[in-house]
């Protein structure tokens, strides 16, 4: 069995066959998959979702991008899902300097406050994070150092492309690593950061529908591809297509809490 750590199946790009989705996630053993929101209105999605289906499950956030538009009592709300018994995680929350830079310090007091709420839930935190590697771990490590229970403080950095340095500085910080189709790309360079990381810091994603495998390349990604990453991470390093399995499942019910598969 396995688990997709990070899907947006709540998108409008899945409107015409998001049962089939599903389906087929569930003929490919992948035992759940969990939904990260991007705005207000996504966490109503994923979590409409995950009400109709017992393997689908939600996270309550604002990502990076949308913080430049987000009002300022919008954490409010995202605190308000929190006790939602299908939100497993707060996210995806973070920091993206790629397309725009005007907006950073608004980014970086919204991450801040993700970062607080999940101390304060012990939700765990899933991170995006594109070309701020370091002010992200920077900040994580002010914030933890910060709050009297800071501790508590764990996740998932979320598409992880960086070094296992990198990778060692975010577990000490309680993060586990998400791979996910863009370490299968035929012109990525991860094979040796793959070999350098344990098994047990990494969980496995898809980003769907968006980074499809080397596998499906010009298809619209969807969790059974999660399959393609394990088979990959299998292919590249001394771990069988079973450990890899047992393993990152083990990983992803432990930073989510997700229960026992329930079918039969």
């Amino acid at each position: 069995m396995l688990v997709d750590t990070h899907a947006h199946l709540y998108l409008d790009r899945f409107d015409d066959d998001r049962d089939a989705v599903l389906t087929r996630m569930r003929n490919a053993d992948v035992e759940a998959v969990v939904l990260p929101a991007i705005d207000l209105n996504s966490i109503e999605q994923a979590v409409a979702l995950s009400e109709a289906n017992t393997d689908v499950f939600a996270m309550t956030g604002l990502h990076p991008s949308t913080t430049e538009d987000a009002s300022n009592d919008a954490m409010a709300t995202v605190a308000e899902w929190c006790a939602h018994e299908q939100v497993v995680a707060i996210g995806e929350s973070g920091l993206d300097y790629y397309w725009d830079r005007s907006f950073d310090d608004r980014q970086q007091h919204f991450f801040r406050e993700h970062i607080r709420l999940a101390i304060e839930t012990e939700l765990p935190l899933v991170i995006h994070n594109r070309e701020a590697t370091d002010d992200v771990l920077t900040i994580l490590e002010e914030e933890r150092a910060a709050h009297p229970q800071g501790e508590r403080l764990h996740g998932i950095l979320h598409c992880f492309v960086d070094d296992a340095a990198t990778a060692q500085r975010a577990w000490d910080l309680g993060f586990y690593v998400g791979i996910g189709g863009i370490a299968t790309f035929k012109n990525s360079d991860h094979d040796a950061m793959l070999q350098s990381i344990p098994l047990e810091r990494i969980v496995l994603e898809t980003d769907a529908p968006y980074l499809a495998p080397q596998a499906e390349r010009g298809n619209r990604n969807e969790p059974a591809f999660v399959r393609h990453v394990a088979t990959y991470l299998a292919d590249v390093t001394d771990y069988t297509l079973d450990e890899i399995a047992t393993q990152t499942t083990a990983n992803a019910r432990a930073v989510y809490g997700l229960p026992e598969p329930q079918r039969t």
